[in-house]
């Protein structure tokens, strides 16, 4: 049987999560402005992308066993994709900042050819892997007992709150 066992990453921090996700969305929408601002604000945003494939896109290719307790073969190929993805988006993240968009335009194709449902769009989905993004980020880095409580906002740092 082949062994998919990897070492757990380390958390991305609340900050990252936003910001890759932000730059995602922006390049999914085509707002040029927004994403150039995103990356200008975050130098290594080519490498936050692959960390989010890494951290919350390929666990969820990861698909559960049949009902004999045996991984299927869609599960093998599924995440063997996932996993092909990642490196090949390691590699291309070496060519450095210039390479975010590339890696933005691969993770969006492969969140609308996979991810999506029928009813759903690729805005929808990365809504989605965001909350799970930020939400494993929030319990990795908690507050300080007796820090003062801040909404994050996901929004566009040109654009203020929503």
């Amino acid at each position: 049987m082949h062994d998919t066992t990897t070492l757990p990453l380390a958390p991305m921090t609340p900050h990252t999560a936003i910001s890759a996700f932000g730059y995602l969305r922006a390049v999914e929408a085509g707002d040029v402005e927004a994403a150039r601002e995103f990356a200008g604000a975050e130098p290594r945003m080519a490498e936050l992308l692959v960390d989010v494939v890494e951290r919350i896109v390929v666990p969820v290719t990861a698909l559960p066993c049949s009902e004999e307790g045996e991984p299927s073969t869609e599960m093998f190929a599924l995440e063997a994709l996932g996993r092909v993805l990642v490196t090949s988006l390691r590699m291309w993240a070496q060519a450095g900042p210039e390479a975010a968009e590339g890696i933005a335009c691969a993770v969006i194709e492969f969140v609308l050819q996979f991810l999506t449902d029928d009813h759903e769009d690729v805005a929808e989905v990365l809504r989605q892997l965001e909350a799970v993004g930020v939400g494993q980020a929030l319990d990795a880095h908690p507050a300080p007992d007796g820090a003062r409580k801040v909404r994050l906002s996901m929004c566009s740092p040109r654009r203020g709150r929503r």
